[in-house]
């Protein structure tokens, strides 16, 4: 693979005076991670997790590594094969590995609970797609101390400049976090977030289910219904997830299927108009 894009520029960021880092993905490469640790001072990494409430996944977070080395070596593997989707390459201020890694753990969770996840940054194609998005005017607040970057994005590699680096503040509705997603990559995501929000706030009855199926089968099986339904609003889907853990054998009634022509809409609040009759929460 063609590499000439990125060393080119990493010597026109050098030529500038701004310092290289390397956002890695840790998760997938891990040999790579400990190759950079074991030839870093403790001044050159950070673990972007650490220090976060997501510190208990510290080791499979993101890294960021600055990279002092003119024609880094270390960087070769990574650079031949852009394919693995490790991360991306950023140039700074000399000195800002601390401020680039605080501007992204302000940006790590999106939403809010029980509909809470991680935003992942450091994923190559969550930069490019939202690189791809966004007008120039809203990079500051979504590269922040970032200079530029350059970037797998999926066919070739690219570049983009930041007009104004430097400390922002996170925007209330970022739009960087409305970009569309590519449909697999969307279903994952959901299928993530929903098994987070299991684990957290309906522990014991996953742990039940999974005393007679395969839970991460059973929970591709109710979020592809749940796209059938077309039930992907964050409260359609709890409710889904939720009466599913609930029913006799985690397997829904019939009175669930969708009749005639019915919309989303109308088929979710009949829906949940029946379960609470039979709950006893709505008169007769």
């Amino acid at each position: 693979m063609i590499n000439t894009l990125p060393r080119q520029w990493m010597n026109e960021q050098r030529r500038s005076g701004q310092e290289l880092c390397l956002v890695l993905d840790s998760q997938n490469e891990r040999e790579t991670r400990q190759l950079l640790l074991k030839s870093s001072g403790h001044d050159q990494y950070l673990s972007v997790y650490n220090a976060t409430t997501l510190e208990n996944l510290a080791d499979v977070g993101p890294f960021i590594f600055t990279l002092d080395q003119s024609g880094d070596r270390r960087l070769d593997d990574l650079l031949d094969h852009p394919e693995r989707n490790w991360g991306w390459l950023v140039s700074v201020e000399k000195g800002a590995l601390r401020g680039l890694a605080n501007h992204w753990q302000e940006r790590l969770i999106v939403g809010t609970r029980p509909y809470q996840a991680l935003y992942r940054f450091h994923d190559n194609r969550v930069l490019s797609r939202a690189l791809k998005h966004l007008p120039p005017e809203e990079y500051p607040a979504f590269l922040g101390p970032a200079i530029s970057v350059c970037y797998w994005d999926g066919t070739a590699w690219k570049t983009a400049q930041n007009p104004a680096p430097g400390t922002h503040t996170v925007p209330d509705n970022p739009l960087w976090l409305r970009t569309p997603l590519p449909q697999p990559q969307a279903s994952e995501i959901r299928r993530l977030n929903a098994h987070r929000y299991l684990l957290a706030e309906h522990v014991e009855a996953y742990a039940n289910l999974a005393e007679v199926q395969e839970p991460d089968t059973w929970l591709r099986e109710r979020l592809a219904l749940a796209e059938a339904w077309g039930w992907l609003e964050p409260e359609q889907m709890e409710f889904l997830l939720i009466q599913s853990l609930q029913a006799p054998g985690f397997t829904l009634s019939p009175e669930w299927e969708v009749r005639g022509d019915e919309s989303p809409v109308e088929h979710f609040e009949r829906v949940r108009q029946w379960v609470e009759f039979w709950r006893g929460d709505v008169p007769i």
